[in-house]
């Protein structure tokens, strides 16, 4: 267990030790979806937005030396956790700025009824739903990841170049699956594919299976869900394997869990593929690998470049600013636009440096350039993966 997982641990044992640790400085809330559908994957994504933090805190501190220090809340992945969780980050712990939620929902909810009344800024690394992209936000809410509008797109094309033309879609009844489905179900539509069923699903029931039978009474031997690998996705996953209902599964970036292997076997998921976005090659991906395999940590799982990123420009972003809560929002589109000095993974004392001299810096993260546009969405680029082993293996990009 290495020292990242260790604090989490801690967290998820209900310890203290994380929420008020000795002569912290400067606070910043990292809200995950600790507990709910998506904990298999968060503890990766806490971990790796700690590397970024420990990194400022190695490298001089943040400001003037203050340590910079992680309080940490659990969305549970639903919107009143998730408001909680905030509203407890920003009003108790004083935060001056948030990584997270991970889930969109929670994402929404947050900001809608916290954050943005009281103008913290938001940097969610998995809130991908494309209702984000139009929150009332006095540009406050950012993200790392791509709007599911992107990744719903892309996967509808590459599902047809496949040679796949007939599918059944299930989603989850929530912000994240409906946006997901519906931006494939156009595009698949728009490049003459056939859906031969498409219907909403509430999440943690003990049985799909209704839902199942009338989703293959379209014909369809594909079925595409969006949902989470760690909750009602697998369930729905094992009970259309059991009883035969389709031949081919294919998931978005929720699906792209060990869950499903380790529940269901990789001799049984021959035919199931997931999307999920990916860092571009590029030098900054590597240092991110490095940094944290040396820490412990597994580079491959989904989200971690993203929750870096997240983590690394927040503090980029007050240092930017002054500590000025205020001013973190503009700082923010200031040290990542395309211009000036670049500042990778880790090179946190270059750009504290960089920054006291007045120097534009430009951060090139691991999981890409983060232009933000004007509604502080990013692009992305994608893979699809098929289950290998124990793990996942990309098997081709998508466009």
């Amino acid at each position: 267990m290495n020292k990242f997982r260790t604090a989490l641990a801690g967290v998820l044992l209900g310890a203290t030790a994380l929420a008020a640790p000795a002569q912290a400085d400067v606070k910043i809330g990292l809200i995950g979806g600790i507990s709910g559908p998506i904990a298999a994957m968060a503890p990766a994504m806490v971990d790796s937005a700690r590397l970024a933090i420990q990194q400022v805190n190695d490298n001089g501190g943040i400001l003037d030396g203050q340590t910079l220090e992680a309080v940490i809340g659990d969305s549970a992945c639903n919107p009143q956790n998730g408001t909680d969780a905030a509203t407890k980050a920003v009003n108790i712990e004083g935060v001056i700025g948030i990584v997270g939620p991970h889930c969109s929902g929670a994402v929404l909810a947050a900001a809608n009824s916290v954050t943005i009344p009281a103008g913290v800024t938001v940097i969610t690394p998995s809130g991908t739903s494309p209702e984000i992209t139009g929150l009332d936000d006095k540009d406050t809410v950012f993200r790392t990841v791509p709007s599911d509008d992107y990744q719903g797109r892309a996967l509808a094309r590459t599902v047809l170049e496949r040679g796949t033309t007939k599918v059944a879609v299930a989603y989850l009844n929530n912000d994240y699956g409906k946006g997901l489905a519906d931006s494939f179900r156009a595009e698949f539509e728009a490049g003459g594919g056939e859906i031969a069923g498409f219907a909403a699903h509430e999440g943690e029931k003990a049985s799909y299976r209704s839902n199942l039978a009338e989703l293959a009474s379209g014909g369809a031997d594909t079925l595409v869900i969006f949902d989470y690998g760690d909750g009602s996705g697998l369930t729905m996953l094992r009970q259309a394997l059991e009883n035969g209902f389709f031949t081919n599964f294919i998931g978005g970036d929720g699906m792209k869990s060990d869950a499903p292997i380790k529940e269901l076997g990789a001799e049984n998921l021959t035919t199931f593929l997931a999307s999920a976005p990916v860092g571009e090659a590029s030098e900054a991906l590597e240092m991110f690998n490095t940094a944290f395999s040396e820490a412990g940590g597994d580079p491959a799982a989904i989200f971690t470049t993203t929750s870096y990123d997240a983590a690394f420009l927040m503090a980029l972003a007050i240092e930017k600013a002054g500590g000025d809560k205020a001013k973190v929002a503009a700082a923010l589109r200031e040290v990542s636009n395309g211009e000036g000095e670049p500042i990778r993974p880790g090179e946190w004392a270059k750009a504290k440096e960089l920054i006291a001299a007045g120097t534009a810096i430009d951060y090139k993260g691991a999981a890409g350039d983060h232009n933000f546009n004007e509604a502080g969405d990013v692009p992305g680029t994608y893979a699809l993966f098929k289950v290998s082993g124990d793990a996942f293996e990309a098997i081709s990009d998508m466009k």
